[in-house]
């Protein structure tokens, strides 16, 4: 069974909204300034990779009457979506919530598979043209 691109997308924007209103909310007053920018990035993060999800979910519905290879490119950008929001918006919700600073090693790489998975998406949006 394919993964479900939508419910993913839709679990993620969920969870980027509900951390930033309890970062405007229960955090406001508790965290400084500095960590609230890094949260909100951490959010704001998420919600453009949840709606990035999306667009894999388009790409992964052409299913089996288009581009097999466009398919296989979108569940490799939707995994890295997913893998990019646990490493980099987990590790900074982590590293604001707990003081670990130890924890922001892991955000770059949260990153590197975010870029991975823009990569995989032009790839598969090349591949839906042929």
């Amino acid at each position: 069974m394919p993964p479900n691109w939508i419910l993913t997308a839709a679990v993620n924007g969920f969870i980027a909204v509900a951390a930033g209103a309890f970062a405007a909310h229960a955090l406001n007053k508790r965290m400084s300034p500095d960590g609230l920018r890094i949260f909100e990035t951490a959010v704001r993060y998420q919600m453009y990779h949840a709606l990035a999800l999306l667009a894999v979910a388009w790409v992964a519905a052409r299913g089996p009457g288009g581009p097999a290879n466009a398919v296989a490119a979108a569940n490799v950008a939707g995994w890295a979506f997913a893998v990019g929001i646990v490493l980099f918006s987990g590790s900074l919700y982590a590293l604001c919530l707990t003081g670990i600073s130890k924890l922001g090693a892991i955000t770059p790489i949260g990153g590197v598979a975010f870029l991975v998975g823009w990569v995989a998406l032009g790839v598969a949006a090349f591949r839906m043209k042929t």
